[in-house]
């Protein structure tokens, strides 16, 4: 989860990779650090804090240099501090290194290391695991290359490292396995990341670094191998991202640039694969593997987090349009608990990163297994897009702000269209139903930018509910997912605990929780579970509950029985969950922010959780 950043070449590094931990911050935020190579001596700065406080404790500081690595940290091994900060240096003083990951044997090299009297300044495995290729180096008279080489075929875990040598005046040296990383290829110079957001600003040519690969870089020179000291081809990719996707733009946080993209993402999610007045849908990734999806034994969804209930909703809609079995794991749960796959099985992955630890490694158990991967991912050239037999991307853009927003949306709009085509070509969806759902589909963004236009109003009924200490969730059939999506954004950005509930489950316990002061959110759009939903407000309303509803615009029971109501346009109920997740998504926003709360770095969170 943390970020990491290096540079060789003609440039003076230290604002490059400054800039660059600044844009990696979402990944961690713990703590940061650079150490920098220049005329044979090596400087390490690092400091607890957001990346603010280590430019602020550079001040001063000699940070002249052509070579330098950065990290910001999400703790995993020690606590928050400076000592447990990254760059680590070896015991020699000649080694710097940075690591993603987790080192799950270091307590066993540990013991050996201290046996031979090596001494640890901090509480992290990756100190171990630095002292570690010292003493291999040390005792083989080998190259750091070789020792780094040696290391890690005795080492599990997952990584990705960068280390510099004092001996070594232009050269980083990287390996990765599980902790993504790319390498931006420059003119005479080079750039490493965990992700491309670095990199855009210098050069759109990159290569992604692939698991037991290690790179040797230099200014005017890249060199991979696999473990086995086979040397490797680049494959050179071009990004398509623009510098203006990863700013700002003028918002005040990129959670809420984020939200308000979302009309234009989804519409660039559905642009060039939804032609709703000729009836069709052109998805390459399906058309191509359609076999496999239509005589789909079953489908299992997986995911974590935000994608998971992505993974709900698609479980409601693939069934009721496809008919196939479905189910929803979490990747966490299903990697350990020994599934029973089959070859005629089909995975769905859903990732925003692309990197998620424990869906990555699921997917590697199910393929194994004979099930045919479908990857839904955003990160272009990701690990789970590669691992899979087929996908589809997202197309929702950088995704900044740490609470999933436009990528959920994102997901959705592909898993209703991947729903839709396997109905068509499964003949399970009547023509006249089929084309509807592709007419309300197309609107979608259009709607999603009515919403949006309330946002003031959604912004003033928000700021009311910022003292509560708990909310409840309650929503029926497709927007039950969405129930529980609310209900993790308020947890994210608010720090209040929330509940999610189908809402016929309130009178099996939720119920004993509502008083005058418990905020309760019913997601109650016209469908057939209205009178149900409707039914379940009164009885919140006979205990004297505060109701927060979204209902459509023509709704008039429901906001008659809510104490406030966000407002939403008439949609389908299978495309209803694109739009009642964006009210929701605004009042975590607005909640967070009236209690002082950087939304885009919540406190214990990281973007992308690439480690167990």
């Amino acid at each position: 989860m943390c970020g990491i950043v290096g540079y060789t070449g003609p440039r003076q590094a230290y604002p490059i990779i400054l800039k660059g931990l600044k844009r990696l911050e979402y990944r961690g935020y713990d703590s940061s650090g650079v150490a920098l190579l220049h005329e044979g001596k090596l400087n390490v700065y690092k400091k607890k804090g957001k990346v603010s406080e280590l430019e602020e404790a550079m001040i001063g500081k000699d940070v002249v240099g052509h070579l330098a690595i950065g990290h910001t940290r999400w703790a995993t091994h020690g606590e928050p501090s400076d000592r447990n900060a990254h760059p680590h240096t070896s015991a020699n003083g000649k080694i710097a290194m940075i690591h993603n990951g987790i080192i799950e044997n270091y307590a066993l090299i540990k013991q050996d290391l201290l046996k031979k009297g090596y001494t640890f300044t901090s509480d992290t495995d990756t100190e171990v695991l630095l002292n570690f290729i010292e003493d291999i180096q040390k005792n083989n008279d080998c190259t750091i290359e070789e020792a780094l080489r040696i290391a890690l075929k005795r080492v599990t875990g997952a990584y990705c490292i960068l280390l510099i040598e004092e001996s070594n005046p232009e050269t980083i040296i990287a390996a990765r396995k599980g902790s993504p990383l790319v390498i931006g290829i420059g003119k005479g110079e080079h750039f490493l990341a965990s992700d491309a957001s670095p990199i855009i600003e210098y050069t759109k040519e990159v290569v992604y670094v692939n698991d037991y690969e290690l790179a040797i870089v230099k200014p005017d020179e890249l060199i991979l191998k696999n473990l086995g000291n086979e040397k490797i081809t680049p494959y050179i990719t071009k990004l398509d991202m623009d510098l203006a996707a990863i700013e700002k733009g003028g918002y005040e946080h990129f959670m809420l640039k984020e939200i308000f993209e979302q009309p234009s993402t989804i519409f660039d999610c559905l642009r060039g694969r939804l032609y709703a007045k000729e009836g069709l849908i052109k998805m390459s990734g399906i058309d191509e593997n359609i076999e496999h999806l239509i005589n789909a034994n079953r489908i299992m969804i997986v995911a974590c987090g935000t994608s998971w209930h992505a993974g709900l909703v698609a479980e409601y809609i693939i069934e009721e349009l496809c008919r196939i079995p479905v189910e929803v794991e979490y990747a966490s749960e299903f990697r350990y608990r020994n599934p029973i796959i089959n070859k005629g099985d089909v995975i769905i992955a859903i990732s925003q990163s692309g990197e998620t630890a424990d869906t990555l490694v699921a997917l590697e158990k199910a393929k194994e297994n004979g099930a045919f991967i479908f990857g839904v991912v955003n990160a272009v050239g990701s690990s789970i897009a590669r691992i899979s037999n087929a996908g589809a991307y997202t197309h929702s853009g950088p995704e900044i702000g740490v609470a999933s927003t436009k990528a959920f949306t994102g997901q959705l709009a592909v898993l209703i269209m991947m729903a839709l085509s396997i109905a068509k070509h499964k003949k399970s969806i009547s023509d006249e139903r089929y084309s509807s759902l592709l007419n309300e589909l197309e609107q979608i963004p259009e709607k999603v930018e009515a919403i949006l236009k309330n946002s003031e109003n959604i912004k003033e009924i928000s700021e009311k509910y910022k003292n509560a200490s708990d909310f409840l969730f309650l929503g029926r059939g497709y927007n039950f997912p969405i129930a529980l999506e609310g209900a993790l954004k308020l947890k994210e950005i608010s720090y209040i605990h929330a509940e999610g509930y189908p809402a016929a489950e309130m009178k099996h316990g939720p119920i004993a929780l509502v008083d005058e002061n418990l905020p309760v959110v019913f997601i109650a759009t016209k469908d057939p579970y209205h009178e149900k939903i409707v039914s379940n407000m009164q009885e919140i309303k006979a205990r004297k509950g505060k109701i927060i509803s979204i209902v459509n615009e023509d709704d008039m029971i429901s906001r008659e029985l809510s104490n406030d109501f966000f407002s939403i346009p008439i949609t389908d109920e299978i495309t209803a969950p694109l739009l009642t997740v964006i009210p929701l998504q605004l009042m975590s926003y607005y909640v967070g922010i009236s209690k002082g709360i950087d939304v885009d770095k919540p406190r214990n969170l990281a973007k992308s959780v690439t480690v167990e």
